[in-house]
């Protein structure tokens, strides 16, 4: 359902009325005036000023449109305008309907639920990323595009719900397809110009700039797994943005804008969003289209980074490396001998479980953090073995692990 704006009631009354209530009305409400003209290009402060007899004279002023900044932003990183970014890679958006049935109405017929997001065409062949949630259980999808046509129907080619990212084709003459260039995600720094092009409330083709706010986030996943290396922007990001592409100032897709966070106050954007990097998305979609069907390395177990702050206030037999908090039954890391702990502390507020081992290498490579660690894992192949390097009570031990299949959730 799309929010309704906020409005106020014109004055009604003589002239002379409406003009003093006119000027009340402004004064009350110069924030909502505010932003609204900034998205006209030039922003207007309005205060009040006393004048020589006493009265209160309402005072405008022009001051500088955030527009400007962003554009200065891109300019001074080389790029091209948002102007620019926006004619050259808004051909390549959609707009995605994900139909489902919905609950039953109270004479047993369905109620179909429909669901808006956004995606972006990236091959000839009629090939579109988007997120999984937004075709989760759907029953058919459709795609409009921004040449006006009516929907086209789109073929759920396949869907990744460890990584939020799903790959629809639409059968469509190559000509008439607008691919959008796909970035690199690993260069991205924060303070980088982003455009976030998508279809926020069904508003289809909106775009909304900024900054790479942070990069190597972690968000969850649909099914409960993290998904790491994640590009967080403050770019407005709204619902129906969800799928659609974070683009750089060179036009190229840097990430699949997934999901926002509004601290609870809020349904919508608050300046914290984030997309899933375009480079964990190019494998999953390769995979896909090859396969239909994406697997991922699975170790199980759960695990905690070692902080400076726990070696510092607890006998550890190193500084470095990941706890074993806990052992998933009957997973690869069962399997292979690996040990959970079974003491529970907390020091300066977060908690560790202890007593169990600590991983200190994975094929050679030194451990510092989880992070590290789970990217090692998910960079092989269910079935390929990892080499580990353990400490259990201050015995050091080399341990492989022959990976499993990631199941459909952590606890499942």
């Amino acid at each position: 359902m799309q929010d309704s704006e906020p409005t106020q009631e014109l004055p009604a009354g003589t002239p002379e009325k409406r003009r003093a209530r006119i000027g009340r009305l402004i004064r009350s409400s110069a924030p909502l005036l505010v932003a609204g003209v900034l998205g006209a290009g030039v922003a207007v402060g309005i205060g009040a000023a006393v004048d020589d007899e006493g009265g209160t004279t309402t005072v405008v002023r022009e001051v500088s449109p955030a527009s400007v900044s962003r554009q200065a932003d891109f300019a001074a990183a080389g790029g091209m305008s948002i102007r620019e970014i926006y004619a050259q890679a808004a051909p390549g958006v959609v707009q995605i309907t994900a139909t489902s049935a919905g609950t039953k109405d109270p004479f047993g017929f369905d109620q179909r639920a429909q669901a808006l997001g956004s995606g972006f065409v990236i091959d000839k062949a009629g090939h579109i990323i988007t997120n999984y949630h937004v075709v989760q259980g759907a029953q058919e999808v459709s795609v409009n595009f921004s040449s006006g046509r009516d929907r086209v129907p789109a073929k759920i080619v396949g869907v990744d719900p460890s990584t939020d990212i799903a790959v629809l084709e639409v059968d469509m003459a190559p000509d008439a397809l607008t691919p959008i260039p796909l970035g690199d995600s690993d260069g991205v720094q924060v303070g980088d110009p982003v455009v976030a092009i998508g279809n926020p409330f069904g508003l289809d083709r909106t775009a909304t700039a900024g900054i790479v706010s942070a990069v190597q986030r972690e968000i969850t996943a649909p099914n409960g797994f993290p998904i790491d290396h994640v590009i967080q922007t403050d770019a407005a990001i709204n619902h129906g943005n969800s799928g659609g592409p974070l683009l750089n100032a060179s036009a190229q897709v840097i990430g699949v804008n997934s999901q926002i966070t509004s601290g609870g106050l809020v349904d919508g954007n608050v300046g914290i969003g984030f997309a899933v990097p375009i480079n964990t998305a190019k494998e999953v979609a390769a995979q896909l289209i090859e396969d239909g069907t994406v697997e991922h390395a699975f170790l199980g177990i759960e695990m905690t980074t070692i902080t400076p702050e726990l070696a510092e206030n607890v006998r550890l037999p190193v500084d470095e490396g990941v706890l074993v908090a806990a052992v998933r039954p009957g997973s690869p890391a069962e399997k292979a001998g690996l040990r959970g702990g079974d003491t529970q502390i907390v020091v300066n507020g977060q908690t560790f479980v202890l007593g169990g081992d600590v991983i200190t290498s994975a094929d050679g490579e030194q451990i510092a953090d989880g992070g590290q660690l789970r990217e090692i894992v998910l960079s092989k192949q269910p079935g390929d073995t990892i080499e580990l390097e353990i400490n259990r009570d201050g015995e050091v031990l080399q341990i492989s692990v022959q990976l499993g299949s990631q199941p459909a959730s952590p606890t499942g």
